[in-house]
């Protein structure tokens, strides 16, 4: 299967880079030439337009931060869907959209799948990431040997759509963990007690998470402000409130 690949942003540079490493043929394309060319050196080819990669390659994979960058890729891309081709949408994105440019895709006789990922960069660089994937059974079928390439954990959730309102629910428990975790590192200090060993305590206890795991160390070694920043995209560092358009 020849896969295209648009967005090498955080997460979208260490699916690709999966791809890459287990031998399939991977075309990538993004504004950052920098990113093309660090792609290329490991072995992939550079597309000149979403366009072309719909038109060589038997699957599209995008991964962008806003809707809006969706809506324009694909709008592009539509001319060129056929029979036999494949939107997969790892964006985490809004779910109505997700499900009106599947339908775009699907009405000009090609499949779609909104198939966010969960677990964070370092997950998502080592293959060992959960992929949600919402289509039809026989898209999944299709799919799942490429989605196995990027991810251990691979869940098919139902129809177009289904995987980006579980991640976006995903997401609300992560954040909802976060803040919990950041009141009882306050509760930690404000009791005199060492926060690195009630990092620990909070870590080998009923009340661990996976946002404990990933982001109370940064907050205690000063990386994170929180006055500033809101909680990470996928533990992936910190990103400007602002911007986190999923």
């Amino acid at each position: 299967m020849k896969i295209g690949f648009i967005g090498l942003g955080n997460v979208g540079s260490k699916l690709s880079g999966s791809l890459i490493r287990n031998g399939h043929g991977v075309t990538v394309l993004d504004l950052n030439p920098d990113r093309v060319a660090e792609k290329i050196t490991k072995g992939a080819k550079a597309a000149e337009s979403a366009a072309q990669l719909m038109r060589d390659c038997d699957a599209v994979i995008t991964c962008l931060p806003p809707p809006a960058a969706s809506n324009a890729v694909v709008q592009e891309m539509l001319p060129e869907v056929c029979e036999g081709k494949i939107w997969m949408e790892m964006s985490t994105t809004d779910q109505a959209e997700a499900v009106r440019l599947g339908h775009l895709v699907i009405e000009a006789g090609g499949a779609a799948v909104d198939c966010p990922v969960s677990g964070g960069c370092h997950r998502a660089d080592t293959g060992n990431i959960s992929i949600f994937a919402g289509c039809d059974r026989a898209t999944f079928e299709r799919i799942l040997p490429l989605l196995t390439t990027l991810g251990r954990r691979v869940l098919h959730t139902g129809e177009l759509g289904s995987a980006s309102m579980l991640k976006v629910l995903t997401n609300y428990l992560a954040t909802v963990h976060l803040a919990a975790n950041s009141e009882a590192l306050v509760v930690a200090k404000a009791a005199g007690m060492d926060l690195n060993v009630a990092y620990e305590a909070i870590a080998i206890s009923s009340g661990t998470s996976f946002s404990h795991v990933t982001e109370s160390q940064v907050i205690l070694n000063g990386s994170r402000d929180f006055l500033h920043y809101g909680p990470s995209e996928e533990g992936c560092g910190p990103v400007p409130s602002d911007c986190r358009a999923q």
